[in-house]
């Protein structure tokens, strides 16, 4: 069977990847009516604003959408790694004028759960997108009896084997060049770790699913590579973030559209896990992978003060600036424009 035939005909080609911190309903309703699948990211939401955002969202649009969810497991505290931690990050605190106490006692992202899945299942999403592999086998099924298509990120070719075995719908392929999270679940080693056009074809050959092609997606001309490698659709990420419809802040904004978004480099600094920004000033002096930051997400609750201090004095030096290695593509265009050029791509592709 040709692997596009199981590619729902009701979903577009064009996926736009969800982005936590920088977007709501509206970006994801806004790509929807235009004629793609737009995405809304779920890992920073408590159940009442998941609803609150999944009834705007069908307000807004009657197109099929996709919701995504974080599937990681949170670490046992270790008092000595946050001892550590803090320490790293004393002489910016003091800086700012800040006490170790204003950081956050709790983790602001939350792995799927049934509490979730019980707002999720009066709305029936089209897709359920899952990223750090896969939820327990009981929500799987959950998710599954509502007829939605459930997809997750490979970043390797042993975590598509993983995903297909666990049965997901659909794989998407997320090369190294994309911004945000890494997908990796299967392992934490950065060497395992390829391009989006090195990974996408050997995923192909290897699995029997769609393939959607991830990272590094910012112009037609890289849709057309995705599709003549394989790719059943392709998710783009970095291209929406300058985009109106987008919450981006702006800082955030005006480093993507700098010659600064030429520089980025995977980062564990500000949630413990790696992930793709543009570089800036506690990347370059603490060391961008430093393992003192503790373990994802715990990292993020240190962070938020100094993020929060700098930014109100019109800095970024201490904001996760969440960008995939082709930033070229980041235009302030309307949603609708920029998801018509992308589906105009893959249709002459």
């Amino acid at each position: 069977m040709n692997k596009h035939s199981r590619w729902p005909s009701n979903l577009p080609c064009v996926v736009q990847a969800p982005m936590a911190g920088s977007q709501n309903h509206r970006l994801a309703a806004a790509v929807c009516e235009a004629g793609g699948l737009g995405s809304l990211p779920a890992a920073m939401l408590s159940p009442g604003e998941l609803q609150r955002e999944l009834q705007a969202l069908q307000q807004a649009t009657q197109g099929p959408y996709n919701v995504n969810f974080f599937c990681h497991t949170h670490p046992a505290p270790d008092a000595q790694a946050l001892a550590a931690w803090r320490k790293a990050l004393a002489p910016y605190y003091k800086s700012l004028g800040l006490s170790p106490e204003t950081a956050a006692t709790s983790a602001s992202r939350v792995p799927f759960n049934h509490e979730t899945a019980d707002v999720l299942e009066a709305f029936r999403p089209a897709v359920v997108s899952f990223h750090f592999g896969l939820p327990s086998a009981d929500l799987m099924a959950r998710v599954k009896s509502w007829g939605s298509v459930v997809l997750s990120s490979a970043t390797t070719v042993p975590e598509a084997l993983w995903l297909e075995a666990h049965g997901v719908d659909a794989i998407i392929a997320q090369g190294l060049e994309a911004g945000g999270h890494r997908g990796m679940f299967l392992s934490d080693d950065l060497n395992t770790q390829m391009g989006t056009f090195s990974l996408l074809p050997q995923i192909v050959q290897a699995t029997h699913l769609p393939v959607i092609a991830a990272g590094g997606i910012g112009s037609a001309a890289g849709v057309v590579a995705a599709r003549g490698l394989g790719a059943t659709a392709v998710q783009i990420g970095t291209a929406y973030l300058c985009s109106q419809e987008a919450t981006t802040s702006a800082l955030h904004r005006a480093a993507l559209q700098s010659d600064a978004s030429q520089t980025t480099a995977l980062t564990r600094l500000f949630t413990g896990r790696p992930a793709r920004g543009i570089v800036n000033r506690v990347m370059r002096e603490l060391g961008p992978l430093n393992p003192v930051a503790p373990a994802f997400p715990l990292a993020t609750a240190d962070m938020a003060p100094l993020r929060a201090a700098a930014e109100a004095q019109g800095c970024s030096d201490f904001s996760p600036l969440w960008a995939g290695q082709n930033a070229r593509g980041c235009q302030a265009l309307s949603a609708t424009e920029i998801t018509h050029n992308f589906l105009h791509a893959w249709r002459t592709a």
